[in-house]
């Protein structure tokens, strides 16, 4: 387990993320390929995003992060998304928690002890979804229980697609107590705890590298302290507008960048691939202009539609979570019909495994499975439409 990616003290206010994020997205696609093989964590790119001062991007400047928006995190997410996706689902649930967690109700202390560790590259995510209870978004109460102990809380459970679980620091866990009547809420837990267990059931079809692997607690003690926001089951509603809009947007951005890495591979192939009884390359045909131009359409709608939605969060005006929502469907579709797309214009090399546009292919496949789901995101819109 990888305790921190350890950064420089002075926040990063040089402004230049997206381009030093460009050049690692080029740096990270051979290692992503690497990794997918082998399933392992991305540990050299977080190396490289630790070096670039990356990893505190959305931290507060006042705990020593770069105080950056949605925005820009959308900006650098996009441009890891293209060469390393499982990396950038790593950084992503980071770049949430260090934005979201200074508006929600955490002690003063326990937020600037994890707040300041983020910004220096210690990871941090949230485990909240168990074999039986599935995602809390769809409601009950969670069987990881956290039990009263004399000094504190013993924390104990199962946690699964606990995504970067092999190289946080901090895990935020889902639980309720053992009291009469059960408080359910946020448990911060060190994942360097005795009683923490990583059982690596993560084997899926892409963003294989991410480490969504089971986290098993047994026992584990925990100060009183760490029970950061516990609270009555009628108390929890949906997420917060902001919480729902920064992991919608980021979420899409991955995917987006996922559809310009195949774009991009795509694009080279038909430039250089000329068959002989064509005696021109492929890209010269008007049908695979079409058909490309089909690509970038796909792409540029995402981006716009995401670019314009962090926007008008960073100036104030965000989304609401159902609007957020529909952003983030229809940008993961778009993706996934770009990389289709990209498939059928390169027929038997895009499946290639020596190629990368089937990786793409199954990592873009994964952007559906990401809560807040189709039928929830569509419910919600037609709700609302209906009532008004």
């Amino acid at each position: 387990m990888i305790s921190a990616f350890p950064t420089p003290a002075s926040p990063d206010a040089t402004g230049d993320h997206a381009d030093r994020a460009a050049a690692l997205g080029d740096a990270f696609a051979p290692w992503a390929a690497e990794d997918d093989r082998a399933g392992a964590f991305p540990t050299r790119q977080f190396r490289r995003l630790a070096e670039e001062r990356l990893l505190g991007l959305t931290a507060p400047t006042a705990f020593g992060g770069a105080g950056a928006g949605l925005g820009q995190a959308v900006a650098v997410i996009r441009e890891i998304g293209r060469g390393d996706p499982s990396a950038a689902l790593i950084l992503a649930m980071h770049y949430i928690n260090l934005a979201t967690l200074p508006k929600g109700r955490w002690s003063p202390a326990l937020l600037n002890t994890v707040l300041r560790a983020g910004a220096r590259g210690a990871l941090i995510n949230a485990f909240r979804v168990e074999p039986d209870l599935g995602t809390p978004l769809r409601g009950g109460l969670p069987a990881t229980i956290a039990r009263r102990t004399p000094t504190g809380w013993s924390l104990s459970g199962r946690k699964i697609y606990s995504t970067g679980c092999e190289g946080l620091t901090w895990g935020l866990v889902w639980a309720r107590t053992d009291e009469a009547e059960p408080r359910v809420g946020q448990f911060l837990l060190p994942l360097a705890s005795p009683g923490v267990r990583i059982e690596r059931t993560w084997d899926t079809l892409g963003l294989r590298a991410s480490g969504s692997h089971d986290v098993v607690m047994e026992g584990v003690q925990l100060p009183l302290e760490h029970a950061a926001d516990i609270r009555p089951p009628a108390e929890w509603g949906a997420r917060s507008d902001e919480a729902a809009v920064w992991g919608t947007l980021l979420i899409g951005a991955i995917y987006t960048g996922v559809a310009e890495a195949a774009r991009d591979w795509i694009a080279g192939f038909l430039k250089e691939r000329a068959p002989a009884n064509l005696g021109h390359p492929l890209a010269d045909l008007p049908r695979v202009q079409e058909q490309t131009g089909a690509i970038a359409e796909l792409i540029a709608t995402s981006r716009r539609l995401i670019d314009s939605a962090a926007r008008d969060s960073d100036s104030g005006s965000p989304p609401t979570a159902a609007e957020a929502g529909l952003v983030k469907h229809r940008a993961t579709e778009n993706a996934i019909a770009a990389v289709e797309r990209a498939l059928k214009l390169g027929g038997n090399h895009a499946i290639a495994r020596r190629n990368p546009l089937e990786r793409h292919l199954r990592d873009v496949l994964c952007g559906r499975i990401h809560s807040p789901q189709e039928d929830t995101i569509l419910i919600a819109a037609g709700r609302i439409t209906l009532d008004r």
